[in-house]
């Protein structure tokens, strides 16, 4: 899967290992560069878990806001990059989403 990022800092927190253990702490930054390995070598969303370790899950309310977990509380959020297609259920169609847009890693829980 293609991952892009929101911002400039964002990319450089999550490509500059240095950089992600500084701001995030050695658990956090290797829990991190886990996830972004797992979604990289996926070819859709729909091969990402959506049980432990990734639970992989759509956001409730946030509208095309998915999340993975990273070291609790905290999560790594992202949004499909791309057109957006439904199943014929009304689910969103995961199988084709090839790319992602990382924007943040935070609580969703505060």
């Amino acid at each position: 899967m293609e991952i892009y990022y929101k911002t400039k800092q964002m990319q450089k927190l999550c490509c500059d290992e240095a950089m992600m253990r500084r701001r995030l702490g050695a658990v956090m930054a290797r829990k991190l560069k886990q996830r972004l390995m797992e979604l990289s070598a996926v070819a859709s969303l729909s091969d990402i878990s959506y049980l432990p370790p990734a639970r992989c899950h759509l956001l409730k309310g946030s509208g095309m806001i998915f999340s993975v977990d990273l070291e609790h509380p905290y999560r790594l959020l992202f949004t499909p990059q791309g057109p957006i297609f439904k199943t014929e259920n009304g689910e969103i169609d995961r199988t084709r989403i090839k790319g992602i847009i990382i924007t943040a890693i935070a609580d969703t829980h505060q």
